[in-house]
């Protein structure tokens, strides 16, 4: 298995793990998507891709459906993503990706985490090279080869593709999300969701005691109703 396995085994159970939460980052993938390309999801694959999410985590269709019309109200303020990038103690590297309406609070936010727990908010560059920017697609596995799929979506940018409790995952560069997404509707295929994800290319294992330092810091960031996503260069 390659990186993306792992870095998913080890992230498992720690994405949308709060489900409040989770609908909190759907409801502002939906705001973006709505502004972005309009709300009905035939003619905005980036809307579909978010509708799939919601489903994966029982998000109620009413909700989703509350979300689209607030969000094609015109008088309602529009989020914009921002990244934002320093370092943890111990040297581990941090990529924080956000949904704000506010970046004056945001930015505020996230400094006062980072000098609370002995951290470094660095500038734009800093780190998110040490990350591999890539899109992922779950898809159902039955009736399905994923040694097949492996080989026909090489051609669209595949890079990995493996199989868990849940489906199938394919992984490939931020790049190809579209063309990916593109031929597995073509085909039919249920997409259960999509999104993306940020490898570290280099992980650092530290010391239990050091580890948990690191943690303070990510669980911090973490509960801010800001925060999409937060990844990070220290070994799980």
């Amino acid at each position: 298995m390659g990186r993306a396995f792992e870095f998913r085994k080890a992230r498992k159970m720690k994405r949308w793990s709060a489900m409040s939460k989770a609908f909190t980052r759907i409801g502002k993938d939906i705001v973006m998507a709505v502004k972005e390309g309009g709300p009905d999801p035939n003619s905005n694959s980036r809307l579909r891709a978010v509708i799939q999410n919601a489903k994966s985590v029982n998000m109620p269709k009413d909700n989703v459906e509350r979300a689209i019309k607030r969000a094609s109200d015109k008088s309602l303020g529009d989020y914009k993503e921002v990244l934002f990038e320093g370092y943890g103690p111990h040297g581990i590297a941090i990529l924080i990706e956000t949904a704000t309406d506010n970046n004056t609070r945001t930015v505020a936010n996230v400094r006062s985490y980072f000098n609370k727990f002995d951290g470094n908010l660095g500038t734009s560059g800093s780190v998110e090279f040490m990350f591999d920017h890539t899109c992922n697609f779950r898809i159902a596995a039955e009736g399905l080869d994923p040694e097949e799929i492996e080989l026909e979506f090489i051609d669209y940018g595949a890079e990995e593709v493996f199989v868990d409790d849940d489906g199938i995952l394919i992984y490939a560069p931020f790049e190809s999300f579209g063309t990916i997404q593109k031929e597995l509707e073509k085909r039919e295929i249920e997409i259960l969701s999509s999104g993306f994800e940020r490898i570290p290319q280099v992980t650092k294992k530290l010391l239990e005691e050091d580890a948990a330092d690191v943690e303070k810091l990510l669980e911090k960031i973490e509960e801010d109703d800001d925060v999409q996503n937060v990844y990070h260069t220290m070994q799980e």
